[in-house]
C-alpha cells in the first residue's frame, strides 16, 4: 500500500471550506471526485488543515493510500486535467505509510492579506479585506507580537464551539507592509476555529486607533469572545504552509 502526499493550492471563493458537508460545495468534495476517477477506487483523504468556507490555500497538504502503481507526476497531471481551474495539484510525492496530513504535522502558517488604499482593486477584490483608511502598521505589529507563545486564545475562538483545550503555542506573528498591501503572518502548532481572522479583526482595530495594544491584551487576557473585535472577512486568509 503507498502512502500518496499531495501538495495543493485554491481559491476557496466558490466553495464551503475544504471538509465535506451535505448540501453544500467543499473542495475535499471536488478533490475527492477528480481523484476517485483517476484510480478508480474511492479513499480516505487526510489534510493538514480544515479551511473555513471563502478561504483558500497556498500549501494545503493531504495523503491517502493506494495500491496503484501510478506514476506521481502522471497523478498530478491528470488530476489537474479535471479538477476545476481554481483547484491544482503544486507537488506529489510518497511518505512512510505512518505519515498523516494532520498529525505528523508540526506547525501551520497562515497569512492574512488587506489592501489598505482609497479604492479597491477588482484584481484584489477575491483575495484581500479593502480598508480605505490609513492603517499604523508599527502598532499592529506590536499588537501581533503579544500573542506569541503560549495563550488561551477563548477570546478568539468561535463563541459556539467546544474544546478539550482553547490554550495554542503560537510560534511566530507579525505584522509588515509592502506598498498598500498590509499582511498578518502567524504561525502555530495548531487553531481554534475562527482565530485568526478573529485575532485580525481586533488587530485591526489596533491599527485604527479605535484600541490601544494594552486594550487588546486586556481582550487577550479577558478569555471572553464578547469582549474581542470583529471577525476579519474570509477571503483575505490563506493557508501559507504545513511543516513536518
Amino acid at each position: 500500500m503507498r502512502n500518496i502526499v499531495l501538495s495543493l493550492a485554491y481559491d476557496g471563493t466558490n466553495y464551503h471550506g475544504w471538509q465535506c458537508q451535505p448540501n453544500a460545495l467543499t473542495v475535499q468534495e471536488v478533490f475527492n471526485n477528480a481523484l476517485g476517477r483517476i484510480l478508480n477506487h474511492s479513499v480516505t483523504i487526510y489534510a493538514g488543515g480544515r479551511t473555513d468556507t471563502g478561504v483558500h490555500a497556498m500549501g494545503q497538504v493531504i495523503n491517502f493510500h493506494t495500491d496503484k502503481m501510478i506514476a506521481l507526476r502522471s497523478l498530478a497531471k491528470g488530476l489537474n486535467s479535471i479538477l476545476p481551474r481554481d483547484i491544482r495539484v503544486n507537488n506529489a510525492r510518497e511518505e512512510d505509510i505512518s505519515f498523516h496530513a494532520r498529525y505528523s504535522a508540526k506547525s501551520k502558517t497562515y497569512v492574512y492579506c488587506i489592501l489598505n488604499t482609497l479604492y479597491n482593486s477588482p484584481f484584489l477584490e477575491r483575495y484581500a479585506w479593502h480598508i480605505d483608511y490609513t492603517l499604523n502598521i508599527s502598532a499592529m505589529d506590536d499588537a501581533a507580537k503579544v500573542i506569541i507563545g503560549e495563550h488561551d486564545f477563548s477570546a478568539f475562538k468561535k463563541k459556539s464551539e467546544a474544546y478539550k483545550s482553547t490554550i495554542r503555542e503560537v510560534f511566530r506573528a507579525r505584522v509588515k507592509s509592502k506598498g498598500n498591501l498590509v499582511y498578518f503572518i502567524i504561525e502555530a502548532r495548531g487553531f481554534l476555529r475562527y482565530m485568526v481572522r478573529n485575532i485580525m479583526g481586533s488587530i485591526v482595530l489596533v491599527g485604527s486607533s479605535k484600541i490601544t495594544v494594552e486594550e487588546f491584551i486586556k481582550m487577550l487576557e479577558s478569555k471572553d469572545r464578547e469582549k474581542a473585535g470583529p471577525r476579519a472577512p474570509a477571503r483575505g486568509l490563506f493557508l501559507r504552509k504545513i511543516k513536518y
